[in-house]
């Protein structure tokens, strides 16, 4: 099975990327996240791939990163969500704020996903509540739902690691990214501001 594709991207729209591989065009179904991560049109493309096999069709469904194609693969264990389903479930949500909806039972929120109903939303909390831990353990830090990028991820993990617990660590990351927003796309710096804030 194809796990994995790197290739020139052809074309892309926002369900759909066609990369060449050894002179082969794969044509990929994608999310709406994976869309706006992938480069322009002819540049180099790389793609987390499932390949979903059928009686009468093979598709590929790609990813740019592996928590989003865990997250699809995920959901494809629950009955009446198909690849397609859930294609359209990562396009109108982001990874982490669905990850922390399941785990939180927030139904509100996943009823507003298209194609999500109120039967639908109670099976996906019901299967995936306790299967997500891994999940959510790579969620970014997050405040008021802003997304602190690579640099606090980094950050944050590095400061749990040395003992402090997450909160406090998240606390810090915030208050040296209100102090100096720069400190946010650089690791070094956030992390030695977040560290003065913590002391």
């Amino acid at each position: 099975m194809i796990a994995h594709l790197r290739g020139r991207l052809l074309s892309k729209t926002p369900n759909q990327a066609i990369v060449e591989c050894a002179g082969v065009g794969y044509d990929v179904t994608i999310s709406v996240a994976t869309f706006s991560a992938l480069p322009s049109e002819g540049a180099e493309a790389n793609l987390y791939i499932h390949t979903h096999v059928r009686e009468d069709q093979i598709a590929l469904f790609g990813f740019s990163e592996t928590q989003e194609k865990r997250l699809f693969e995920k959901l494809l264990t629950i009955s009446g969500i198909g690849p397609k389903l859930a294609i359209t479930v990562l396009s109108g949500i982001s990874s982490d704020r669905l990850v922390t909806a399941i785990r939180s039972g927030d139904h509100a929120t996943l009823t507003r996903i298209p194609g999500i109903g109120k039967k639908t939303s109670e099976r996906v909390v019901l299967e995936l509540k306790d299967k997500l831990d891994d999940l959510a353990a790579a969620i970014p830090v997050t405040s008021g739902g802003v997304h602190h990028g690579p640099a606090g991820d980094d950050a944050l993990s590095a400061l749990v690691n040395l003992g402090y617990p997450r909160p406090i660590a998240q606390k810090a990351i915030e208050t040296a990214i209100e102090k100096n927003a720069e400190a946010a796309h650089d690791f070094e710096l956030l992390f030695r501001a977040a560290m003065a804030a913590i002391r």
